[in-house]
């Protein structure tokens, strides 16, 4: 594109007067400056993959008046550097709003977890101890006593039907521990399953299988009762693995965890990211998910 303004502007050089001249010096300037801006507004935009050349139109010829001089050179080299200027405007201004709009998710979200910490169960100072009474203490000697559960807190039962899920050894680990949560969420061991998908995203995280494992971690909290916890999950799957195979999926779940927890306008904002980011793509499940989430959050867009 640059030979080209170069090109003309040498032409211009060699018809026009010496006023001509000078203004084709001030075009190469502007020319200079709108690709370095458009270089780094690509770099912003594309920061992955190779830049899209902008599809410039040359503006259409006014009618000519009879009598009146004709458009120069010069003067259609500038027209179409205007139009350069108008495109990298708009461009730079869409920039800015899809990073403002990143930045109010990740606020929101930032406060969702900083809420969720907060929520932590508090130490618990036991009562002062009293010695019991005589009559107290012969009632609570005839009363039965409850079998005591087991010192990590399931009882020998669901202990022995944990340790009946069958854990797979195929000699890819990444997939096995994968797999090995996915088979306790299916049988609704949910908080084991908590431990070891949380577990495989701790070890596995660079791998493509996090992003599998990130997802169904939050699933097993929503499962679970605990859309905070849910919440956070798929919004860190989101935000750290875009391209991630369960991506759109944590986006569309973040929606329900959000609904859950009474925040239908922040569900709306998550449901409006997804189909931005992934409409194209979405399955025929993940899309009426997210309609039947709209609905249900009074979206108004």
């Amino acid at each position: 594109m640059r030979n080209a303004f170069f090109a003309t502007a040498a032409l211009a050089l060699i018809v026009l007067a010496p006023p001509a001249a000078a203004q084709n010096v001030s075009v190469d300037v502007r020319v200079d400056r709108l690709e370095k801006e458009m270089r780094a507004v690509q770099r912003k935009v594309f920061p992955a993959g190779a830049p899209l050349e902008a599809e410039i139109t040359r503006p259409a010829a006014p009618a000519i008046v009879p009598g009146s001089p004709s458009s120069t050179p010069v003067a259609d080299l500038t027209a179409r550097v205007n139009a350069l200027e108008s495109q990298l405007a708009s461009v730079t201004g869409q920039v800015e709003e899809n990073s403002f709009k990143l930045k109010q998710l990740e606020d929101a979200f930032n406060r969702y977890k900083a809420e969720q910490e907060s929520r932590a169960a508090p130490a618990v100072v036991p009562p002062p101890a009293v010695a019991p009474s005589a009559p107290a203490a012969a009632a609570a000697a005839a009363r039965p006593t409850a079998p005591r559960p087991a010192a990590n807190g399931a009882s020998e039962e669901r202990k022995t039907a944990v340790a009946a899920i069958e854990r797979p050894l195929t000699g890819n680990e990444a997939d096995d521990a994968y797999s090995y949560g996915f088979r306790l969420w299916s049988a609704k061991f949910y908080p084991e399953a908590q431990a070891q998908l949380k577990a495989t995203v701790d070890k596995y995280g660079s791998t493509p299988v996090a992003s599998k494992a990130a997802n169904l971690l939050g699933r097993a909290y929503l499962d679970d009762g605990k859309p905070a916890l849910a919440s956070v999950a798929f919004y860190e799957n989101y935000q750290k693995r875009p391209k991630g195979d369960r991506a759109a999926d944590s986006l569309a779940y973040l929606g329900e965890a959000l609904i859950q927890l009474k925040k239908p306008a922040d569900a709306c904002k998550v449901y409006a990211e997804l189909e931005q980011v992934y409409g194209g793509s979405l399955s025929t499940g993940l899309r009426g998910m997210m309609d039947k989430g709209r609905a249900r959050a009074k979206c108004t867009a």
